[in-house]
C-alpha cells in the first residue's frame, strides 16, 4: 500500500503528517504493510506524478491520499486524482461520505474521489486524522475483495482483515 500524503505546510516540514500516520495505524493492525509514503505540496502536477509512478512503476496496490479535497482554491487532489484515472469508482467515496453526514454536516464539502488506474485503487481520504479514521472504517470491509478483483484473483486470497498478511498475488510480496 502507498500512503501519499497532500500538504503545503506538511511538504515543508512545517507540520506533522498525522493523518498518514493514521492510515499506517490503522491498516497496519491488519498487518497491512506500506511500502511507499511521501509527502507532496499542494500541487497538481505533483500530485497526478506520484501516483502515476505508484500505480505504473511501482505497481502498488492500494494508494491512498490524505489532504487537499476541501474548497479551498490549494485543494486540487481530486482534479490531479481524476486526470489520471482509468476509470472510477465512486462507491467509495459515496459510502465514506454517507457516514460521515451521519457525524457532521462538514462532510457535504469533500470532493474526495476514487478510481483505478491500471490494477490500482486510488482513494482520496480527508485531511483531519478523525476523518481519516472514521472513512477508513467505512472501507476497510470492502478493501480485500476490491483489491481481489482488481489482481484478477477474485475471491479469499486477500486475508489481512482476518488476520493474514497481504501478499501480491504475482511476486508474493507484502503490500
Amino acid at each position: 500500500m502507498g500512503i501519499l500524503t497532500i500538504s503545503d505546510k506538511g511538504s515543508q516540514g512545517e507540520r506533522a503528517d498525522e493523518s498518514g500516520m493514521v492510515i499506517r495505524e490503522v491498516l497496519g493492525a491488519y498487518d497491512v504493510q506500506v511500502v511507499k509514503y511521501g509527502i507532496v505540496p499542494d500541487e497538481g502536477e505533483l500530485i497526478s506524478a506520484k501516483i502515476v509512478e505508484w500505480a505504473d512503476k511501482e505497481g502498488i496496490d492500494l494508494i491512498l491520499t490524505t489532504g487537499g479535497t476541501g474548497l479551498s482554491p490549494r485543494d486540487v487532489t481530486p482534479e490531479a486524482t481524476l486526470a489520471v484515472l482509468d476509470r472510477s469508482a465512486p462507491g467509495f467515496v459515496e459510502a465514506m461520505r454517507a457516514e460521515s453526514l451521519k457525524k457532521t454536516a462538514m462532510a457535504m464539502l469533500s470532493r474526495a474521489v476514487a478510481g483505478i488506474r491500471g490494477r490500482s485503487l486510488i482513494i482520496n481520504l480527508p485531511g483531519s486524522p478523525r476523518a481519516v479514521r472514521e472513512c477508513l472504517e467505512v472501507i476497510l470491509p470492502v478493501l480485500p475483495h476490491a483489491i481481489e478483483v482488481l489482481r484478477g484473483e477474485g475471491g479469499g486470497v486477500w486475508g489481512a482483515l482476518n488476520g493474514g498478511v497481504v501478499a501480491c498475488g504475482q511476486c508474493g510480496e507484502t503490500i
